[in-house]
């Protein structure tokens, strides 16, 4: 095997593999076409996007795309809560989007996890 596979854009790891068209990363579960090997929400000169690819502003409403779970709690954040007026910040490991969750008080979500309501 003379080919080397690009890290996860998501995590770093170096251990990615091929599934059939997609590279898959055995570390953090992220799925991604060798094509678009661009993060997902990658800023873009400050452009931060969401899981479709629709750019983020302040004081949009975004909606949960998938079930996420939260330390501490018995139910997390369902899919479809809706988020409103989110704020983008540079946060810690990825985490760009400052926000309030009815239910569970101030958060801090991923871009990949939300899109444009």
């Amino acid at each position: 095997m003379t080919e080397t596979l690009p890290p996860c854009p998501e995590c770093c790891g170096a251990y990615t593999y091929e599934m059939g068209a997609l590279l898959v990363c055995p570390e953090c579960g992220h799925e991604w076409s060798p094509v678009s090997a661009e993060p997902t929400g990658a800023t873009d000169g400050g452009v931060i996007r969401d899981a479709v690819g629709n750019v983020l502003a302040d004081g949009d409403t975004v909606t949960v795309v998938k079930t996420l779970k939260v330390k501490g709690s018995l139910s997390g954040i369902k899919a479809g809560t809706k988020v409103r007026n989110i704020r983008l910040v540079d946060g810690v490991d990825g985490h760009d989007i400052d926000c309030k969750i009815d239910g569970f008080g101030p958060m801090q979500l991923k871009s990949g996890v939300v899109k444009k309501a």
